[in-house]
């Protein structure tokens, strides 16, 4: 992979967050105020999901592109079922579940992908993006279900079993 320019850091990053505006916060922002909270939430969730597989993905393809070892494939899969389990128990449960796994996810970009070993597979501006996109997620999760709270964002309630 190509080495990481840091004149383009700051851009990088900038982007990560307004394609999060754009692809997730908006959409389950508008999905839970105007339709029902749990689709809203199942954005954030399906997002999550696509955030984590995309390592996976770059996993697949590093071992044709840069002969990745096969473990990295279970390594991707494992964090796949940590952050999707994460996600899952937010659907239906407290949300901050699925922003525990939009929080730490960029702790596995950085540290597994844009500094350590993963980097020689990964798109070191994917690992970049993702920290100022997942954080951003995140905090909108913290801020529309705790400090503003989702009844006052008029978010149509969860049924709760």
């Amino acid at each position: 992979m190509p080495e990481p320019n840091p004149y383009l850091i700051v851009p990088v990053l900038i982007n990560g967050a307004i394609n999060a505006a754009i692809a997730v916060i908006v959409p389950a922002f508008l999905l839970s105020r105007f339709t029902r909270d749990i689709i809203g939430r199942s954005v954030l969730v399906i997002f999550l999901f696509v955030a984590a597989g995309a390592y996976f993905g770059f996993a697949t393809l590093g071992r044709d592109v840069v002969d990745t070892s096969p473990i990295w494939m279970l390594v991707e899969l494992a964090q796949i079922i940590v952050f999707g389990t994460l996600g899952l128990l937010g659907l239906r449960g407290s949300p901050y579940w699925i922003a525990a796994g939009w929080a730490l996810h960029p702790f596995w970009d950085y540290v597994l992908h844009y500094i350590g070993p993963g980097h020689s597979f990964t798109p070191w501006t994917y690992a970049i993006a993702c920290i100022s996109f997942d954080w951003l997620i995140a905090i909108y999760i913290v801020v529309a279900y705790g400090v503003v709270g989702s009844r006052r964002m008029r978010f149509r309630e969860v049924a709760t079993t």
